[in-house]
């Protein structure tokens, strides 16, 4: 963990090398969403994401991300998604001192990626599927 709290400069963060948005998360190929809400948020909202076959969608609450650590490949970028992007940023931290080479963090929250996932994006990625 001290390699990468180091490595966390102002370069590292003002060229934003630590976050992605939405719509360049879903355009790239083979990437995973981490969502780390809680189950009980999962339940209310999921993120199936069942029509963007470039995206496996993984819900792993916080505080299952240690125990689980092996459900989450090391060689996808991993986008890391909860609402207000605390969560977030301590699993995108704690993945990267586990020596996950690619990791981001999913920027805006739900209305972000309820925007990046509206009836015309979604349409886009069925159509690119045929």
């Amino acid at each position: 963990m001290e390699k990468v709290l180091k490595g966390f400069t102002l370069d590292y963060f003002g060229s934003g090398k630590h976050k992605i948005t939405p719509e360049k998360f879903f355009d790239m190929e083979e990437v995973v969403l981490l969502d780390v809400r809680s189950r009980e948020e999962s339940d209310s909202i999921s993120i199936k994401l069942g029509h963007h076959s470039n995206v496996t969608s993984l819900n792993i609450p916080i505080n299952e991300i240690p125990d689980r650590i092996a459900e989450i490949p090391k060689t996808k970028l991993i986008g890391v998604f909860c609402p207000a992007q605390v969560r977030s940023s301590i699993v995108y931290a704690y993945l990267l001192s586990e020596g996950f080479p690619e990791v981001r963090i999913i920027e805006g929250g739900y209305s972000a990626l309820t925007e990046a996932l509206k009836p015309g994006k979604v349409l886009k990625a069925i159509k690119s599927k045929k």
